[in-house]
């Protein structure tokens, strides 16, 4: 009969099974052994001891031993955005190899609710803070920085804190040429036949914005203000402001910028409610990636933002002595349309 009182594995007990010391069997099961330069094979041997015995760490111990709880937060805006969801996943994955616990959490957008989030998150003594799409990024950091909690801004900056960001700018330069550049292809482009819709009153929206004029004005040479529809981070506005302009213009634009996923949702809803000839020769470039693009019947240009970069990025500025509160870039991906190229069932192999 097992014995299911059997007591479980202590770091002793590994250190006794393996031949390794006590310390380097700490350094092995909290993921710091590639510091401490411990031969991988040795690594290898004491993690399959410690499967095979059942060893499980005491986090609380261990963080009454290091005054480390071993838990990392990310604050993210929302979970229902596939660009948040890929940052989160690559998030957990980085933190669990570094023998780390993880804790995800949302304040939907909202600078009081951000703050809150924070302090219950301090009150279970995480020892770093990943602060993603912040609607008040200095306003977290200073309940981070009263609290000694060492943190880094993703996504969005702030003016107090190290921040990782895309490069927005750029993305939206390389996005705005591709969809003049394929819309030409059809014939001449006006600067009234491309038109932005979505963003907010945040850095991503103004620095996308900025790079979405610049080209226009550079490849078309002009570009009216009207032609710049802010509808905010919300599919139904967004839908509202396609409907205002099917209304009023008897059709849609030629060629329209859309400024995240969420913004395409909008188109979506808006599409759903009329004919195929309605959006028939249309071409769309949206500033976030999602593979479903690829299954619908007019171009879409995609911009894919490397969120584990910045994750990658945020430990390495965690990892180092505090350095100054400037903003790091990382440049985004163009993808081009695929439905013109590939069949239905290949690009399913997209879809994770």
């Amino acid at each position: 009969m097992t014995n299911v009182s059997r007591k479980k594995a202590t770091i002793y007990d590994l250190s006794i099974l393996s031949g390794a010391s006590p310390s380097t069997v700490s350094a092995v099961l909290n993921g710091s052994w590639r510091k401490r330069r411990i031969k991988e094979a040795t690594a290898q041997l004491i993690q399959n001891l410690a499967n095979e015995h059942g060893y499980t760490a005491n986090l609380q111990a261990r963080g009454l031993r290091s005054s480390r709880s071993g838990l990392v937060g990310l604050l993210l805006p929302v979970h229902d955005n596939r660009y948040f969801s890929s940052m989160a996943q690559s998030f957990e994955a980085q933190v669990r190899s570094r023998g780390q616990c993880p804790l995800v959490v949302s304040a939907c957008r909202d600078p009081e609710e951000e703050r809150k989030v924070v302090e219950t998150l301090i009150s279970y003594s995480i020892d770093e803070l990943f602060i993603a799409g912040a609607t008040d990024p200095d306003g977290v950091h200073k309940v981070c920085e009263k609290a000694g909690l060492k943190h880094v801004n993703i996504d969005l900056p702030g003016t107090l804190a190290p921040s990782i960001i895309s490069d927005n700018h750029e993305g939206a330069r390389m996005l705005t040429q591709a969809i003049i550049e394929r819309a030409q292809e059809d014939g001449p482009l006006s600067p009234d036949d491309l038109y932005l819709f979505g963003g907010r009153n945040d850095h991503a929206s103004h620095e996308r914005i900025r790079g979405f004029r610049d080209v226009k004005r550079a490849l078309l040479g002009a570009d009216p203000d009207v032609c710049i529809q802010p509808t905010g981070y919300s599919p139904a506005m967004t839908a509202r402001a396609f409907e205002a302009f099917y209304e009023g213009h008897g059709k849609l634009p030629r060629a329209f910028f859309v400024n995240s996923s969420i913004n395409l949702e909008g188109l979506m809803r808006f599409l759903a409610l009329h004919p195929h000839e309605t959006f028939a020769d249309i071409i769309v470039g949206c500033y976030d990636y999602d593979p479903f693009g690829s299954f619908l019947p007019f171009p879409v240009f995609m911009i894919r933002q490397d969120s584990e970069a910045m994750i990658t990025k945020g430990f390495a500025i965690l990892d180092a002595d505090r350095g100054p509160a400037i903003t790091h870039l990382v440049q985004p991906t163009l993808v081009p349309p695929r439905t013109a190229l590939i069949g239905p069932l290949d690009a399913l192999k997209d879809i994770e």
